[in-house]
């Protein structure tokens, strides 16, 4: 098997972990393990599973000037971003979830215009009005009543937020990921992220009852830790080693068919009309913001 059919095997991988990964997580939450609880689990557990892997890198340090652009990566990628994720899945639906956190390319087209100056073409500027109107529909039209999700409308939001700090990460890490090495990159930025979520998260961490918990519960906190957190960093910096950024990009548009299909099949979650028509726009805004242009002959 070729190292490309691998890299595309792991961009799979990682794109249906992140997709199972909406309705697996909201499992536990919040009778187990409250969302900031589950956020210092897996910043903690990511922490000292790459320090664990980093003697396999090269030895390398932050240099002093780049570590302002690291500690707001940090922020951006693993404290905005994992908090306002995992808050939203508590009050909101695991197939809202899938849909609205794959808004980021939108929000890295959007926010590359402004802070990068790049230019905004037409396909890019109707890929922006059509997310953006997907994303609108589930926080404003998307009401069910479910005891598994108390506060929609809020969760969704939690879900935008997620995905414009995502995005926002993106752009700031991008100069870190072209000069270190992805284990000494990751390390420190999950060190990093671990140190400014302490104050937040440790209250609820340590409202787990550990001894009363099923053996399922610490099922699904292994797999957010090691698969979700841990694992698809890894798979996602092999494909990046084989494929191009644009191909790898492009498994974005899985991850929503991924989470809807894993909603269903395991009862946890219907398909509405309002969530269709939803994902539709989503996903046909994504591909418009994300595609090149053509270039002038």
């Amino acid at each position: 098997m070729s190292k490309r059919t691998l890299a595309i095997l792991a961009a799979i991988g990682a794109t249906t972990i992140y997709g199972i990964n909406h309705t697996i997580a909201k499992e536990v939450m919040p009778v187990y393990v409250k969302p900031f609880g589950f956020i210092f689990l897996r910043v903690f557990g990511a922490a000292i599973l790459f320090w664990g892997i980093s003697f396999l890198g090269p030895k390398e340090k932050i240099e002093k000037k780049d570590w302002g652009r690291l500690v707001v990566a940090a922020l951006l990628g693993m404290v905005v971003n994992m908090l306002s994720f995992f808050k939203g899945l508590e009050l909101s639906t695991p197939i809202n979830s899938a849909v609205l956190v794959t808004i980021s390319p939108i929000i890295v087209v959007a926010l590359s215009a402004f802070f990068l100056k790049e230019r905004i073409t037409l396909n890019k500027s109707l890929g922006i009005i059509f997310g953006f109107v997907g994303a609108l529909a589930l926080v404003l039209f998307g009401m069910e009543i479910r005891q598994d999700a108390p506060n929609i409308p809020l969760g969704n939001t939690l879900f935008i937020i997620n995905a414009i700090a995502y995005g926002s990460y993106l752009i700031v890490a991008k100069k870190l990921v072209e000069k270190y090495h992805p284990f000494t990159l990751m390390r420190w930025l999950f060190t990093v992220a671990a140190i400014i979520n302490l104050p937040m998260t440790l209250p609820e961490f340590l409202e787990i009852d550990w001894v009363t918990m099923p053996l399922w519960a610490y099922g699904v906190i292994l797999f957010v830790v090691l698969c979700t957190t841990f694992m698809t960093y890894l798979f996602n910096i092999f494909a990046m080693t084989e494929l191009k950024a644009s191909t790898i990009g492009a498994f974005i548009y899985v991850q929503p068919i991924f989470g809807i299909l894993f909603a269903i099949v395991t009862g946890k979650d219907g398909l509405t009309i309002v969530k269709l028509v939803a994902t539709i726009l989503v996903l046909v805004g994504v591909y418009l913001a994300s595609r090149k242009p053509k270039p002038n002959l």
